[in-house]
This record gives structure tokens, C-alpha cells and sequence, in this order.
């Protein structure tokens, strides 16, 4: 990872945090992208850019145009900007679904779109998507969630087809992440089961990696000890 270019979207989250965190002590550079506002200045190995909405393909191009901008290079894009809502089909928000595209297919896609032309020409792009186990198959309460994340396999699948022996495009499927949110929302589950956010950021750097050049179109599972 060390030189290594990378754009990190949802990145002053839980598990997005951690990635830049554990992307920075490799020694790659990384630009943090968020919807949540930032105020820290750029250095020559961090730049963060808040308040932009991925759902928006305008900002999501300026944001990742901003990155390259400030490094002169993209070599991975990691998709991490998402959301979750758990809800039954009957007695849940018919908006909830489009809430869920919105928010984890189409700002995968909007970043990816921008970021493309630059990870072609990096030689080694990289895109890594954030999906979900439970998308292979939805228990009560997680259709809209469901879907989307299926969406972004589907996406995963087909840029990796688009781009095969230009860029490697692959995803991770986490089960439940140890996050404090999630330890609030089911205080009574074994937290030791759950993935931990450094051992899934570990799976997300090798796939952004030179070491995974020979792996694309991959949705691989991370279910920790579910």
C-alpha cells in the first residue's frame, strides 16, 4: 500500500475510520470523503472532504476530481458510504427502498463512475465495495436493506466484467460489524461473534492492494465467527 492513492468514502464512520486509519499507517495517501462536515486541514498524506452527497453525481465527481487534484494520482477507490434500515415489507416505508438504492447502490455507482478514468490510468485500480452477507438472502425485516446491497453486488459483478485486465473491482460481505451502534441496537447478542472493523478493514486494504491483482469480480464473505 505504501505510495498507494486511495479514496474513502463513508470515512468518519465506524468502519470507514478504521480503514483510513489502518490505509494511513501503510503508508498509503488517502483522501476521506463523508457526508458529515470536516474541518481538518490537508496534509501530504490526508485530505478530507465533507458535506458531499454521493447521491448527487456532480458532487461525487467533484469530491474524487478534488482528491486527484490535490495527490496527482488515484490508484483505489474503497466504496464504504452506505446506510441501513430495518423494517417489514407490509408494515415498513415503500420509501425506505429507495432510501437504501439511493444510499448504498447509488453512491457506489457515483463514485465509481467518477473515479474510473483516473484508476484506469493508475495501471493497478482498484474498487472495493462494502456489500453484505445478508444480501444472499434476506431475513424478515431486511428486504429494502437486502436489495440494495444485492445491487451493490450486482454492480461489483458487472464493472469487474467491464473492466477485467484494467481494473479489479471486488466486495466484501461482512455479517454484523462490532460497532457501538450495532452493539446498542442488540444489547443482548455475543459481541465476540461479530466481525471486528480492523479485522474487516484488513480484508478491504488486500483487495485494494498489489498483492490482490490477480482477484476481480470476488464477493467475499467476512463473517467472523457468526
Amino acid at each position: 500500500m505504501d505510495g498507494k492513492v486511495i479514496v474513502v468514502t463513508g470515512a468518519l464512520g465506524a468502519l470507514g475510520s478504521i480503514v483510513v486509519d489502518q490505509a494511513l499507517a501503510a503508508g498509503a495517501r488517502v483522501a476521506s470523503v463523508d457526508h458529515a462536515p470536516t474541518q481538518v486541514p490537508a496534509t501530504s498524506n490526508q485530505f478530507e472532504l465533507g458535506g458531499v452527497d454521493l447521491t448527487d453525481a456532480a458532487a461525487a465527481k467533484k469530491a474524487i476530481d478534488a482528491a486527484v487534484s490535490h495527490f496527482g494520482k488515484l490508484d483505489a477507490l474503497i466504496n464504504i458510504a452506505g446506510g441501513f434500515a430495518f423494517e417489514t415489507v407490509i408494515e415498513g416505508d415503500p420509501k425506505t427502498w429507495q432510501r437504501m438504492y439511493a444510499l448504498n447502490v447509488t453512491t457506489a455507482l457515483n463514485a465509481s463512475r467518477a473515479a474510473i478514468p483516473y484508476l484506469t490510468a493508475s495501471g493497478a485500480g482498484r474498487i472495493v465495495n462494502v456489500g453484505a452477507l445478508g444480501a444472499l438472502q434476506a431475513s424478515a425485516g431486511m428486504g429494502a436493506y437486502a436489495a440494495s446491497k444485492a445491487g451493490v453486488h450486482r454492480l461489483t459483478e458487472a464493472l469487474a466484467a467491464e473492466y477485467k485486465g484494467r481494473i479489479t473491482v471486488n466486495a466484501v460481505l461482512p455479517s454484523i460489524i462490532d460497532t457501538a451502534a450495532n452493539r446498542a441496537s442488540m444489547p443482548k447478542a455475543d459481541f465476540s461473534k461479530w466481525v471486528r472493523p480492523t479485522e474487516l478493514a484488513d480484508v478491504i486494504l488486500f483487495l485494494a492492494s498489489d498483492a490482490a491483482s490477480a482477484v476481480t469480480g470476488a464477493l467475499l464473505p467476512v463473517s467472523g465467527r457468526v
